[in-house]
């Protein structure tokens, strides 16, 4: 009836082989699951800590590393990724991505705009204005100001978005 039993639950209720048995299942677990990312290639697509933290996983090491060196730990710490190379494209992926939406919905409303039969239609939602709203919007994606304003954000996954 549930994927964790009550046992499971409170580890601190069960014996203590019982408590070993459950943490080496979890091991065995995460070490097959890792090596499933280095099967199907996804592996290469990870940003760096997440490459680290699945070659430990699987090898138990990293580059020399492993999970105890402060190095490795220090990869996870908010000033790590927000100063890292990935971390920066992954910001300007969410600009491209946003840029490209903008240019799209413009490219749309202009069209729409356009088409003799939706005049009507075009001036009683106000298209005109959505238009011009939407190429401000443009120019503020493509600004800088925008990338700056992206940090401290996920930014968008290249894997994902194909930038």
């Amino acid at each position: 009836d549930a994927v964790f039993s009550e046992d499971m639950l409170k580890p601190e209720l069960q014996d203590i082989d019982t408590f070993a048995s459950s943490i080496n299942n979890l091991s065995i677990t995460q070490k097959r699951v890792a090596k499933g990312f280095m099967n199907d290639g996804t592996y290469e697509e990870l940003c760096p800590p997440l490459k680290a933290l699945v070659s430990i996983m699987t090898d138990g090491e990293y580059n020399g590393m492993t999970r105890e060196d402060k190095e490795f730990r220090k990869m996870f710490t908010r000033d790590y990724v927000i100063n890292s190379d990935w971390y920066k494209k992954r910001l300007v992926c969410k600009q491209q991505k946003d840029i490209a939406y903008w240019e799209k919905s413009i490219d749309y409303l202009k069209n729409v705009i356009s088409h003799p039969t939706h005049k009507e239609a075009a001036e009683r939602m106000n298209l005109n204005t959505e238009l011009n709203n939407a190429m401000d919007k443009l120019k503020e994606v493509k600004s800088e100001a925008y990338l700056d304003s992206l940090y401290g954000t996920i930014g968008a996954d290249p894997l994902d978005v194909k930038c």
